[in-house]
């Protein structure tokens, strides 16, 4: 049975994913977390979610906000907007929870959260990864796993500019 609703409601508030937290940790179950913009998506996110979602039972997706990415990326970006991306990223089979967040850093969700793992791209050590001393200290772990090489949504933005100049 496939339920177009079911993809949707992946797509929760803080709150409501606290709830849908605990009641994972009722049941006995882990909780890894990543977060980014995922602003075009590509075998480089695909791979990352994969092993995150190897580090835990249930896999929760932070997604920068419209406002968060353009503070990071810059006025062009982000190029899908934050539901689009939202949208996408719960139609991905290994990702149990997407939610947006507005701050420049997922700290307020991370603290909230308190995953039991953090999973980053290897472009990130432990003490740039932000939220670690708070799992850590709560006895999680953080796991930095490889960058896929030659995929980036910089590059490919970068690349569809080219081919129209």
């Amino acid at each position: 049975m496939r339920s177009v609703d079911a993809l949707t409601a992946k797509i929760v508030t803080l709150p409501q994913l606290l709830a849908l937290a605990a009641s994972w940790r009722v049941t006995g179950k882990s909780i890894a977390f990543t977060n980014g913009c995922f602003d075009i998506l590509h075998e480089g996110h695909i791979f990352s979610f994969t092993e995150a979602a190897r580090e835990a039972d249930r896999l929760v997706v932070g997604v920068n906000s419209d406002q968060s990415t353009r503070k990071l990326k810059g006025p062009e970006r982000p190029v899908n907007k934050e539901q689009s991306r939202a949208l996408l990223l719960a139609n991905l089979a290994m990702i149990d929870a997407v939610v947006i967040f507005d701050e420049d850093t997922p700290l307020e969700l991370v603290t909230a959260l308190l995953p039991d793992v953090i999973v980053k791209g290897g472009d990130y050590t432990i003490e740039q990864i932000v939220g670690s001393k708070e799992v850590l200290a709560n006895g999680g772990r953080v796991v930095i796993n490889p960058i896929v090489e030659g995929f980036s949504t910089t590059g490919i933005i970068r690349a569809i500019k080219s081919s129209y100049s």
